[in-house]
């Protein structure tokens, strides 16, 4: 007989007893996390391990604050700590070495690494709470596409986007010039005639104005990765590398709803950043030597004495001068600063606010383990002003540097955007979920809590 090999006995096999294996990810989590601490006491004694802690958590604070003096200094000093910050990590591989302890660390990090893989897996099912709901749907008989030829180098032309999305029956309208088109003019004239799906192959800023079009009509949106970075496609599970793919939703889609931000009746899709981001992209010298404008700049304006003074406000919360301000539509997944760049999910009905106030190399290293909470403070909120000493502030609104009068707020749209997207996803994310030890110890069967 033909057809699939793959049996019920297949689907039974993979599915037996789902509690018991849960538990022994679980307690392998356990295990790995706690040889990760005992093979260093037992290969080099408790003095020698706390010496080695010591002196790994030492070299990267002082790293780190050689860092923050490098970017707040200007002349020799400046280079003196960037010396200082390469050297550090060299001298603390170097004693490690020394001491044949590095195989120590290696392993204890591996441990480390293996404990916390262990761990997402037996959380595995919290992975439904970060998925979007989604719904099968009919191609469209109207489609109208927006591509930019010039974006992410040229992909439009590279992928033979134009030529695929004709072939599929949609009608496609690029931005050649001469000068500036208005993108959301060609949208609502689509929309006039008769066109039932809006999409954007080019930038974030782009997918912005055409997606707030589509909301205001509640039209799907399709998405195509054809910018240069596609921070929206890559939270919705786009392929990046192959915008090609994000056709497919015009034949065989499914449809899903998200939130929009959005900013003096701006819309966004991914964020504004207000401070150090906003004023360096706003210098006029920093398309010709960015490297060159942010070197130049940071030290006044981490040092107070250029920029404007911000205040950002969000329900009861009120931060003072911070040099930075980031409001996401819906919080970015991260539990500290290094984390910044990715949504689990874009349906969560709020904004994500991140403030950073560093005023010192002391609140420079609080940044990595968020020691200091008036380093950086990080929430979500419905609502977000953001004022200033100044009439005018630049802001960065998805890439693109605006100057607004002052305040500023920002508001989300829950569940204002439909967008379509194809039914099969490579560029799918890895789940990855928070570790959370207590209920993993419920998990494992060493605690009376019900999992």
């Amino acid at each position: 007989m033909g057809g699939s090999s793959r049996g019920p006995d297949s689907d039974v096999a993979r599915s037996v007893n789902p509690g018991r294996n849960r538990r022994w990810w679980a307690r392998t989590a356990f295990a790995a996390a706690v040889s990760a601490a005992v093979v260093p006491i037992v290969a080099a004694g408790l003095l020698s391990t706390l010496v080695l802690l010591a002196t790994g958590i030492g070299g990267v604070a002082v790293m780190v604050a050689a860092l923050y003096w490098f970017l707040t200094h200007r002349g020799v000093p400046r280079w003196i700590w960037l010396g200082v910050a390469v050297l550090v990590p060299i001298a603390v591989l170097s004693a490690f070495v020394s001491a044949n302890l590095l195989w120590v660390v290696l392993v204890s990090y591996a441990l480390v690494l293996l404990a916390a893989l262990c761990a997402r897996i037996a959380l595995e099912e919290e992975r439904a709470e970060s998925e979007m709901d989604e719904r099968p749907v009919p191609p469209p008989r109207h489609p109208f596409l927006v591509m930019n030829p010039h974006s992410g180098g040229g992909k439009v032309v590279r992928f033979g986007l134009q030529r695929k999305a004709e072939e599929l029956g949609a009608e496609v309208a690029l931005l050649e010039g001469p000068g500036t088109v208005d993108v959301e003019a060609l949208a609502r004239d689509a929309v006039r005639r008769g066109a039932d799906l809006l999409g954007v192959a080019g930038g974030d800023g782009t997918q912005a104005l055409v997606a707030g079009v589509a909301a205001e009509h509640d039209l799907p949106f399709l998405v195509i990765s054809a910018g240069t970075r596609n921070h929206f496609a890559l939270d919705l599970g786009l392929d990046r590398d192959d915008p090609a793919a994000g056709l497919d939703a015009l034949r065989d889609g499914v449809e899903v709803r998200v939130d929009l931000g959005e900013i003096d009746g701006r819309t966004f899709v991914n964020n504004a950043s207000f401070g150090v981001y906003a004023e360096v992209v706003q210098s006029p010298a920093y398309r010709e030597d960015k490297t060159g404008t942010v070197l130049r700049m940071l030290p006044d304006l981490l040092g107070g004495s250029a920029g404007a003074r911000l205040t950002a406000r969000t329900g009861g919360l009120t931060v003072e001068g911070p040099q930075a301000v980031l409001v996401s539509n819906g919080p970015y997944q991260t539990s500290d600063l290094a984390g910044l760049g990715r949504r689990a999910r874009l349906d969560r009905g709020v904004l994500g606010v991140v403030t950073v106030a560093v005023e010192g190399a002391r609140q420079a290293v609080g940044l990595l383990n968020r020691a200091h909470e008036r380093g950086m403070t990080q929430h979500t909120a419905l609502e977000v002003t953001v004022d200033a000493d100044a009439p005018e502030i630049p802001v960065g609104v998805d890439g693109e540097s605006l100057l607004l009068a002052t305040p500023v707020r920002c508001t989300v749209r829950p569940g204002a955007l439909r967008v379509r997207l194809p039914r099969n996803r490579p560029g799918v994310p890895p789940f990855k979920v928070a570790v959370d030890w207590v209920r993993l110890r419920a998990l494992a069967g060493w605690s009376h809590r019900p999992v």
